[in-house]
């Protein structure tokens, strides 16, 4: 069948240029120079002129007086202007034209100038034309007067209020919405009418005809006639509820990861997820864990099938005393096949199910008084999230509504699954930790380093003696930790109490102060971070062990710098290190005295000293000075004396200190670590300043190739010009200055530029067709290592190459 389409398909297939006469308005641009380099055809409509008689020409031969050919300082900077100018019409008379110019972008300082050819003037019919716009304006609108009473109402007014604008006209908004937020409402329209200014309110409604409440933004503005007095308000409101349940599920995320596995406790951090999730996301939450896991086992492999048995570990509700819930804590219960739990375990992913009564006769016929709860408090959604970690199933979260009209939906679902993943992991984290407090204690030697890494800053010497057998292996532990930048840090710390929980914790600060100290923390903030582990374990620790408070440690941090000589100390309440000085003499260190790890939210403080070189620093626990029949100043005097003997070689001092200090059953582990400096001369170092020039990045290459021959390393020279063109590239493109180029001539060869801005760079795989992106990629795959350490003023960017066979210094 054929014909002529109606006039409607008509329009709706029109193209823009049938509806829009493009020559209705001038359009003209113009490059930085002021040569006009387009001229369309309202251009020649308005001036007379054709392109080709101005394109290419200077838009001063359009001005009726000489002017120059850039554009007035007044538009520097500028993104748009608009103003009136006189032009010369191509017949000689000079015409005042209304501007508007925008600055093109990518275009240097070019410009778009546009003028309408006919400006139309307000016409009678235009006070319609607002009035229709009013009416059909997508969002919902109201016109009260100074006496706060409905005089317009558009289309979306009406549909939201499900009245009709004749219904409404005339009442107040405390007379259209009975709710205390219209109250609120009405007293911020006086407002506006006192003061004049606009206000701006967020409002949650229940409105009628409406299953759940909403949420609007409103805005409330004064209304005035042509001089200026009050005439009344226009009341604007937005729905924004989708934005505002889109912030609340955000609020939960963050709040799960805030409260969810503050402790290393199973059961605790379940209760954690149903706390969580009550009130705002379900009425009614319940966490079943497998049986198997709560004494550290691993549960079998693999999703459960058929009937599973279930203990209940947690549950929550908006009433008192959890009365929906048929299992209590502890108790284990079996969940049939077909049941919510077991239907998605043996799935392995969520599951929504609203309770019908269909449902609910399924439920009757295997437990009856599970599904006599249900229609008691009027269960309508539920939810069940598998709880799964590392490849494990542990158990199942069920979130249930009862008061809640909004039945679960997809968002709910993935909202569920996010705050039950999380929960899940720190969960089997509070399993395998069950297992792992009761490993041997013969794992202590191997939470000690074995051997100690070779550099160029220190000869260090070492002891570890635990005490004796009726005692058990204690928590006191060394480090020796190499820096960037030939830099190391020196640690010796001391868990307080013996036996498994004291070697566990042992470990796990040892790891943390090593993590820390790769990231290049400063001695006291480092203290910081490792007082809040220790925070953190004494709060997870187990009851029948030891007591929360029981767990507690004292640490010595110090980071010493062969090139500048200057070593950074810092401690938590333990004993100060002594110094040997190359003459011989001794003395103990003013290190400021910070409180041991675990009492939680006290400063720590550092201090800096030079060392000059060959300076031995002995650092150690306080089981070396405080003996059985011997307080603290006798045993700092006995320390003293010895290191006033010889303390050439290190091993023999240490042997010395041990023997002098300590009877032959000692009743408190002693770590001991003796350490002597060496210097790097100007000899190994050099530095260079660059300015913040793309031009200098090569003058930074030859720099660093021409040190490189001067140290004979020239099998080197490839690598570390392109390290150095990569880092210093980067730091005159995206930080500040000062910037600054360093080689290290150590054991290995270490590159470091140095800028004033703290964004640290970031590795990031570039792909096909990017410009950049792969130097930082290219630099840690050609180097040993590399990393950022943050200064005072700025930060540092490092990467460290080994040396030739017979290269090193």
């Amino acid at each position: 069948m054929t014909g002529t389409p109606p006039a409607g398909d008509e329009d709706r297939g029109a193209s823009s240029q049938e509806i829009v006469d493009e020559a209705s308005t001038a359009r003209v641009t113009v490059d930085g120079h002021g040569i006009v380099t387009a001229w369309n055809e309202g251009a020649r409509l308005l001036l007379g002129h054709r392109a080709a008689e101005v394109v290419g020409r200077s838009v001063a031969a359009l001005l009726p007086d000489a002017s120059p050919t850039e554009l007035p300082r007044s538009v520097t900077g500028l993104r748009r202007w608009s103003g009136t100018v006189t032009l010369l019409h191509r017949d000689g008379r000079p015409l005042t034209v209304g501007l508007l110019a925008h600055r093109r972008d990518g275009d240097g300082d070019g410009w778009l100038l546009v003028s309408p050819v006919n400006r139309p003037a307000p016409l009678a019919e235009d006070d319609a034309f607002v009035r229709r716009s009013f009416t059909q304006a997508p969002c919902t609108m109201a016109l009260y007067d100074t006496g706060l009473r409905l005089r317009r109402a558009n289309a979306d007014m009406e549909r939201v209020m499900g009245l009709s604008e004749e219904v409404m006209r005339g009442l107040r908004v405390t007379e259209l919405v009975r709710d205390p937020e219209s109250e609120r409402t009405e007293a911020g329209m006086r407002r506006v009418l006192e003061t004049g200014r606009r206000q701006e309110l967020a409002a949650a409604l229940h409105l009628v005809g409406q299953e759940r409440q909403s949420v609007w933004s409103m805005s409330l503005d004064p209304v005035r006639d042509a001089v200026g007095r009050m005439e009344g308000v226009l009341l604007t409101a937005h729905d924004v509820t989708e934005q505002h349940v889109a912030r609340r599920r955000l609020a939960l995320v963050n709040d799960a990861s805030v409260r969810i596995g503050s402790t290393l406790d199973l059961a605790r951090t379940a209760q954690e997820l149903a706390d969580v999730a009550v009130p705002w996301f379900a009425d009614f939450v319940t966490v079943d864990l497998l049986p198997a896991i709560e004494g550290g086992e691993d549960p079998p492999q693999g999703p459960p099938h058929g009937p599973v048995m279930l203990r209940r570990v947690a549950c929550q509700s908006v009433l008192d005393g959890c009365p929906e819930a048929v299992v209590r804590r502890g108790a284990v219960a079996a969940y049939p096949a077909g049941s919510t739990a077991a239907e998605c375990l043996a799935a392995g992913r969520p599951l929504i199910e609203h309770v019908t009564s269909e449902a609910l006769a399924e439920v009757e016929r295997h437990t009856p008084q599970r599904a006599e709860r249900m229609r008691r408090f009027g269960f309508h959604s539920v939810l069940a999230v598998p709880m799964r970690a590392r490849g494990l199933t542990l158990g199942v979260a069920t979130f249930s509504r009862h008061r809640q009209p909004k039945l679960f939906e997809q968002d709910d679902l993935l909202l569920g699954e996010e705050i039950t993943a999380r929960a899940a992991v720190c969960i089997d984290n509070a399993r395998r930790y069950t297992r792992e407090r009761a490993i041997s204690l013969t794992l202590q030697s191997s939470l000690l380093p074995q051997e100690l890494p070779e550099q160029a800053a220190l000869d260090v010497a070492s002891r570890y003696l635990p005490a004796d057998s009726r005692a058990g292996v204690g928590g006191d532990w060394f480090d020796v930790i190499p820096l960037s930048g030939a830099r190391v840090a020196l640690v010796v710390g001391d868990v307080v109490g013996h036996g498994v929980q004291a070697s566990a914790t042992m470990g796990r600060l040892r790891t943390a102060v090593r993590t820390l100290a790769d990231v290049d923390l400063p001695p006291d903030e480092l203290l910081t971070h490792l007082d809040d582990l220790v925070n953190r374990l004494a709060a997870g620790a187990d009851s029948t062990a030891v007591t929360a408070g029981d767990i507690g440690a004292t640490c010595l941090y110090a980071v010493y710098d062969p090139v500048s000589r200057h070593c950074t100390l810092a401690r938590a309440g333990h004993p100060v290190p002594a110094l040997v000085t190359p003459g011989g003499g001794v003395e103990f260190l003013d290190v400021p005295a910070g409180p041991p790890l675990g009492l939680g939210g006290l400063p720590f403080e550092s201090t800096e000293l030079e060392l000059a070189a060959g300076s031995l620093l002995v650092l150690y626990t306080n089981g070396l000075i405080e003996a059985r029949g011997r307080d603290t100043d006798e045993g700092v005097d006995a320390l003293s004396e010895v290191l006033r003997g010889p303390t050439e070689d290190l091993e023999a001092t240490c042997d010395a200190l041990l023997r002098t200090m300590l009877t032959d059953h000692p009743s408190d582990d002693v770590a001991l670590l003796v350490a002597r400096t060496h210097a790097l001369d100007a000899s190994h170092v050099a530095t260079w300043q660059v300015p913040p020039d793309p031009a200098m990045v090569a003058d930074a290459r030859k720099n660093a190739s021409r040190q490189l021959s001067d140290w004979g390393l020239e099998e080197a020279a490839f690598v570390i010009e392109l390290v150095v063109s990569e880092l210093v590239t980067n730091a005159i493109r995206h930080a500040r200055p000062p910037i600054e180029l360093r080689l290290i001539h150590d054991r290995t060869l270490v590159c470091e530029v140095s800028d004033g801005s703290s964004t640290a760079p970031h590795l990031r795989r570039a792909r096909t067709f990017d410009e950049g992106g792969r130097g930082l990629l290219l630099v840690a795959q050609l180097t040993q290592g590399w990393g950022t350490r943050q200064t005072a003023d700025g930060k540092i960017i490092w990467a460290e190459l080994e040396l030739p066979a017979g290269g090193s210094g």
